[in-house]
């Protein structure tokens, strides 16, 4: 389970609780400030800290443990992305063709056609939820 998979969850409790006690406002109110108390320190931490960062690699021996990290945090992201993968293609131990299908699509319209990420995840998302209501 990854490691901030308790912030979504955190919000949707916080949405429950407020609509059972008064109206919807009272929800949103409240889901609206368990999102600002949570991710507003961690944004707070990246951009004040990252210039300090970037001046510690003017130093020879922690811009080698920087690398280190970053290399870490790298093979994080490859191992997520390949569980991900594995779970997607292979959702029922049976192959998925259509979502490989899709997923070759995209990165050909990324790669040789030049299109933009967002269209892409757009008419991928689309295209998967037409592909859902016709099954």
């Amino acid at each position: 389970m990854p490691q901030d998979s308790w912030r979504i969850p955190t919000s949707t409790a916080a949405t429950v609780t407020a609509s059972r006690r008064s109206r919807w406002v009272a929800a949103v109110l409240a889901a609206c400030l368990v999102t600002w108390v949570t991710y507003v320190p961690c944004f707070l931490w990246i951009f004040l800290g990252a210039p300090h960062i970037e001046a510690l690699r003017q130093n020879q021996r922690l811009s080698a443990g920087l690398t280190a990290i970053t290399a870490a945090v790298v093979g994080v992201i490859l191992n997520l992305g390949v569980t991900f993968s594995i779970h997607a293609l292979w959702p029922a131990d049976q192959f998925d063709w259509f979502i490989a299908a899709t997923a070759v699509a995209a990165f050909v319209a990324m790669q040789r056609f030049k299109i933009g990420l967002i269209p892409v995840i757009a008419s991928s998302a689309g295209l998967g939820l037409v592909w859902k209501l016709l099954l």
